[in-house]
């Protein structure tokens, strides 16, 4: 069988005494997106950066196309977008693509990529006066331009418009089926539902739960809705068929999970009544990637 596109074993990095990633284990399938998820300081930044060979593993085993990170013929099979950019601030976004593409056997033709990600406009303008979200764009372009076989991509639509986001959606998909293995990281729940064959949530350094984005949301549906803060839910759990849960998440927004239907839906709305409140913006909605999160992970600000 083939080896994964990203292989790491009880990875390990430590910044003086803090233990940045503490024996993290994933793997990344080729033609696949991997989605690597976690909240501010959880490790997975300084993931991605050990196995762009960035940064050096204090323990673990990393395996990038089946070699080590370090490797330099990886520099011509891998392609990597930094939040930072790379880009020289003076050199005109035209030029940077072509001089990229000048680097690789078969590449893709850059003035069609520049295209495609709407930059023919601004070829001949400087890297420093573009735009935040222009700038990501000229990113994802070097990113993808030399055919790698494995992109990762750090945060690829952040500051982007909805049309420019969707293009890059779309080229993502276009990677993967072309056969490339994409590993993304984003803050953006949305993107990473849509986007991913594979997701790995990761908080303080360890993996907290992986799968298929189906997989971990699950079938079940929640039924949600607005009342005043603080209403008890006992009585009401009490009257839920088996199974059912009840919570209030955040204040005021509350969560009834379980076999939602009509008999679960009555007895809500009774309750409601009993209490004397009106159950706003009540809806029907199934689990989403941002409610596995946010469980996993807590609620406050890191």
């Amino acid at each position: 069988m083939e080896s994964p596109a990203v292989e790491i074993i009880d990875l390990v990095k430590r910044y003086g005494r803090t233990t940045a990633i503490d024996g993290l284990s994933l793997s990344a399938t080729r033609g696949a997106v991997t989605a690597i998820l976690g909240p501010n300081g959880a490790g997975k930044t300084s993931t991605v950066e050990i196995c762009e060979g960035f940064r050096r593993a204090d323990g673990g085993t990393v395996r990038v196309l089946g070699l080590d990170p370090s490797r330099p013929e990886l520099r011509a099979r891998v392609g990597v977008m930094l939040q930072a950019g790379g880009v020289p601030p003076a050199m005109r976004c035209g030029e940077w693509l072509r001089l990229m593409a000048r680097f690789h056997a078969h590449p893709l033709d850059p003035a069609a990529l520049l295209e495609r990600l709407g930059l023919t406009g601004h070829a001949r303008t400087p890297y420093r006066r573009l735009s935040g979200g222009q700038q990501q764009r000229v990113s994802l372009a070097s990113a993808v331009v030399g055919r790698p076989e494995l992109v990762f991509l750090d945060e690829p639509t952040a500051g982007l418009d909805p049309q420019a986001r969707h293009a890059c959606w779309e080229l993502v998909g276009d990677l993967r089926a072309a056969g490339v293995a994409v590993v993304l990281t984003t803050h953006h729940m949305d993107e990473a539902e849509k986007l991913s064959d594979q997701v790995v949530i990761i908080d303080h350094g360890k993996v907290v739960a992986e799968g298929t984005p189906s997989s971990l949301t699950g079938a079940e549906r929640q039924l949600r809705f607005r009342a005043r803060p603080g209403l008890t839910l006992d009585e009401l759990l009490t009257a839920l068929p088996a199974g059912s849960a009840a919570k209030e998440s955040p204040s005021g927004h509350y969560i009834i999970e379980g076999q939602v239907g009509p008999e679960l839906l009555a007895t809500v709305t009774a309750w409601c009544a009993a209490e004397g409140v009106t159950a706003d913006d009540l809806s029907i909605e199934r689990r989403t990637l941002e409610d596995v999160f946010l469980e996993l992970t807590g609620r406050e600000l890191r």
